[in-house]
């Protein structure tokens, strides 16, 4: 797999690290070089007496340094591609050192020994056991929930903002003690309310009609089959990933539209949103891992992947894992939304579904950020405004890309609250959730 030096510096996992990986795709840095069909590493000379050994897996993107950095991939990673991409002739040495080979081997051996476990005989019986216990636990949890839930109704909301911490973290606590994460995390995301912020009762009731529909469907036995699987997932009944690479997915050229990173405690989340050049379908690959150990692949907005994604089972599949892989180079076209009606519609087809389910990424053609009333919003072709949302950190970034004219963007939100990832300017993809 090659980067261009755009591609290898999207991966950089904040500016800083952006900055010095420019500054060590410098040859006299590196004492020595080399890459193949599987690896590129090099040695970099830094502080010590000792030059740092650097590595890159070709084939899963994956990162390792004995440089101390926490940072995945360090800046030791990112210089060398960046060099390799600058001057590739420079990377003449084929054979990798013990180093990088013995790193290469455990990855193989590792992932060998997954499909080992996957191929042992499952204990059926057994596995019926664990989840009726389960399915009683979640039930119960749902029960308290749903008596908390009611309370704040008979009592009105007025008093929330006053409520201490422990109102909503024991709640938290017991749904996670239930075995229902997802709820667990809806309880969070209800708590993290801007209380400040003028109209918060729409949200916050908003999120708990979303709570309010998740319990109740849990208990509908004649929903969809699709439909049952989306209300599992926001309780938190995991899908067996490796069951889900076996069935058949949907091969097309994926670009990478950006990623958004949240990090709990030593855990780390990526998402990152696809668009399908061809099928017109978007998709979300969610990463987890726990902090200095860096993600299985990391891919850079803008990027393009000749690629077979097979999608969770869903009344509106969003959610994908990548069963296939390879960079594609090929001219792709673009087709988005023309306008906010279109989305407007599409969001109406997806809830009419799917009511309770999370953004969802959109690309728009001609859009222009337009200050309007106090506040920002971004403006169509039809002078339609939709709000862009108060947190969101890159509208400078985004507005000296517009310069006051339309462009095409890749958002995500939903109803009338979108922040935008990614923009095509300057005759290339630019990312805008560094």
């Amino acid at each position: 797999m090659k980067f261009t030096e755009e591609q290898a510096l999207a991966l950089a996992p904040d500016e800083a690290s952006k900055k010095a990986g420019k500054d060590l795709a410098n040859p006299n840095k590196w004492v020595s070089r080399g890459a193949n069909e599987s690896a590129m590493w090099g040695e970099c000379q830094g502080s010590g007496s000792k030059p740092y050994q650097t590595q890159v897996d070709l084939g899963n993107i994956a990162f390792k340094c004995s440089c101390p950095s926490r940072k995945f991939p360090c800046k030791h990673g990112l210089g060398l591609l960046v060099l390799s991409a600058r001057q590739p002739a420079l990377f003449t040495s084929t054979e990798a050192p013990p180093w990088v080979t013995d790193w290469i081997s455990k990855r193989t051996e590792t992932a060998e020994k997954k499909e080992e476990k996957k191929d042992k005989p499952v204990d059926e019986a057994a596995q019926a056991k664990r989840l009726q216990a389960r399915e009683q636990s979640v039930t119960k949890g749902i029960e308290e929930l749903l008596l908390w839930m009611k309370d704040i109704v008979r009592n009105g909301i007025l008093t929330i903002p006053e409520k201490d911490h422990a109102f909503f973290n024991n709640v938290v606590r017991r749904m996670v003690d239930a075995k229902a994460p997802g709820l667990a995390n809806m309880v969070k995301t209800l708590a993290n309310t801007n209380f400040y912020q003028d109209g918060w009762q729409t949200g916050f009731m908003d999120q708990l009609a979303r709570m309010f529909l998740v319990i109740s469907g849990y208990a509908q036995q004649n929903l969809p089959e699709t439909l049952k699987e989306d209300v599992r997932n926001w309780i938190g009944f995991t899908q067996n990933q490796d069951e889900l690479k076996e069935q058949p997915g949907i091969s097309d050229i994926w670009m990478v539209l950006g990623k958004q990173l949240t990090e709990e405690d030593n855990l780390t989340t990526e998402r990152t949103w696809f668009y399908g050049t061809q099928s017109g379908k978007y998709a979300m690959v969610l990463q987890f891992s726990v902090r200095g150990q860096g993600v299985l692949l990391s891919l850079a907005p803008g990027m393009q992947l000749q690629a077979e994604l097979v999608f969770f089972p869903s009344a509106q599949p969003m959610r994908a894992i990548i069963k296939t892989q390879a960079t594609s180079n090929t001219v792709i076209t673009i087709n988005g939304f023309k306008n906010w009606s279109q989305v407007a519609e599409a969001e109406t087809n997806v809830n009419a579904s799917l009511p309770f389910g999370p953004e969802r990424p959109f690309i728009v053609h001609q859009v222009t950020p337009v200050f309007h009333a106090s506040q920002w919003w971004l403006s169509d072709v039809e002078k339609s405004l939709v709000q862009l949302k108060d947190s969101w950190k890159n509208l400078y970034t985004l507005l000296s890309l517009s310069g006051g004219d339309p462009l095409d963007i890749a958002v995500i939100g939903r109803e009338n609250v979108y922040e935008p990832i990614g923009a095509w300017a300057a005759g290339g993809y630019v990312s805008l959730t560094d």
